[in-house]
């Protein structure tokens, strides 16, 4: 009867510490008082590309790039909880734990600033495992006659095609994905040939990020596909890095933060493009919801973090939603950002999608940026078939890529200088509005431009 008591009180333990924690909190830290780290030897936390992009845009290192303070984490550690990521921009530690009097003794570290919840475990038990993969066939359907397949028309309505003929695909620079799950990527025989760097999950690191959504697949289908006569994205040669940071089993304000540790990555392996097609505005937790003044480019982490990306050299290209045609109708952060492409979603006719969402932002900048082919997109589904979908998520992307080749081709203009450049080669230039905002944008005239210069 003992060693039965013995083994019960075991095992009740054990079920005790797998017990999957069940809040998170964000913890905003005051300074970076007591690094370890030197603004002198910027080797130490970031790579050797991210160093040379910073001194050819002649960016300096600042505090913001120093990682954040290991003594800061290891005394919020101590207190009982879990780190899940940390965010050096914006200075800030996220933790999972069971127990909110734990976060009321962390906010008395002096050197903590706030604290604020950003997650609790869903009522209902959502599978937080990977989906079951869809069944992959491989039938390519080839269009002889174009060497784009289906997809010669979203690339061909800004003249993306030109800048390929003009041998500008991409090749040497590096496009960062971050999005919700790249569902069979490595499994679908017409994308063996895209070139990954790498993968990483910051929602689950443990997590097999070609098992979950199919949606980051998409999105980097309509770059990185290069299977002539079948399908052509806007950066073939381009290589990619592919991030996840949206969890689909809900929707709370952590999967910024994991955004912003995706970010941060990418600046530190050297990226040189960001693509996110991901946008918030309604969560659970209804009391976190925003409204429309709270789109002025810095209420949101997510904005704070991709506004950052230039600054850092990087160009960021994001969605401008798919609430226009709801009751919201605005973009969607971090698409209210500074120095970012935000882009909205029209037809390969260049007329509006009734879903993109509008701008302008509260503080009454241009949003969006440009508008791309965003309805009836032609992209790789699933099962390893063309198909087509619709969403400003893949007129960014599309946009996306074809601004790497501008890059590409331009290499002499800094990240900044990019962005202004893909908004002054818009239709509508001279009238831009809240609705297209610069319009659908000539990056052939782009790049003629800067030849004359």
């Amino acid at each position: 009867m003992r060693f039965f008591f013995l083994m019960a009180f075991v095992l009740i333990s054990l079920g005790t510490s797998a017990q999957q924690d069940t809040l998170k909190y964000r913890i905003s830290l005051r300074d970076k008082a007591v690094t370890t780290y030197s603004l002198n030897r910027p080797e130490q936390f970031l790579s050797e590309k991210a160093i040379a992009r910073r001194a050819k845009q002649h960016l300096s290192i600042d505090s913001t790039d120093l990682p954040v303070c290991q003594k800061y984490v290891d005394a919020i550690r101590k207190k009982g909880v879990k780190i899940v990521v940390t965010g050096k921009w914006d200075n800030f530690v996220t933790v999972s734990c069971n127990n909110s009097l734990l976060i009321k003794k962390i906010a008395t570290l002096p050197f903590v600033r706030s604290t604020e919840k950003v997650w609790k475990a869903p009522g209902s038990k959502k599978s937080q495992q990977s989906v079951k993969r869809d069944s992959v066939t491989n039938k390519v359907v080839r269009v002889d006659s174009c060497y784009y397949g289906s997809a010669y028309e979203q690339i061909q309505l800004s003249n993306g095609d030109k800048l390929h003929k003009a041998g500008f695909k991409g090749q040497g620079m590096t496009i960062a994905v971050i999005d919700a799950g790249f569902h069979n990527a490595d499994q679908i025989e017409a994308m063996n040939n895209i070139r990954v760097l790498g993968v990483k999950d910051f929602v689950n690191p443990d997590g097999d990020i070609f098992a979950e959504s199919s949606h980051g697949m998409k999105v980097l289908s309509c770059m990185a596909m290069n299977q002539p006569n079948v399908m052509v994205g806007t950066a073939p040669e381009a290589s990619y890095w592919l991030l996840r940071s949206e969890d689909e089993y809900s929707e709370n304000l952590v999967e910024q933060d994991y955004w912003a540790a995706a970010i941060e990555f990418a600046d530190s392996v050297g990226v040189d493009v960001v693509n996110t097609s991901l946008g918030y505005y309604a969560f659970d937790d209804k009391s976190k919801n925003y409204k429309y003044r709270n789109l002025n480019g810095s209420y949101a982490l997510m904005s704070r973090e991709a506004s950052k990306g230039a600054d850092k050299g990087m160009v960021v290209v994001c969605s401008a939603g798919n609430a226009g045609s709801g009751p919201w109708k605005k973009i969607t952060p971090p698409a209210d950002a500074d120095n970012v492409i935000t882009v909205g979603a029209v037809g390969k006719n260049g007329i509006l999608a009734s879903f993109s969402s509008i701008g302008n932002t509260s503080d009454n900048r241009i949003k969006p940026d440009v508008v791309a082919v965003g309805l009836a997109s032609d992209v790789m589904d699933t099962n390893g078939v063309v198909g087509r979908a619709s969403g400003t998520s893949f007129a960014s992307p599309i946009m996306c890529g074809m601004v790497s080749c501008l890059w590409q081709a331009c290499p002499q203009l800094t990240a900044k200088q990019v962005i202004e450049l893909v908004r002054q080669v818009g239709d509508r230039v001279d009238f831009p509005d809240n609705i297209y905002g610069y319009g659908v944008p000539d990056l052939w005239k782009a790049y003629q431009t800067t030849l004359k210069q």
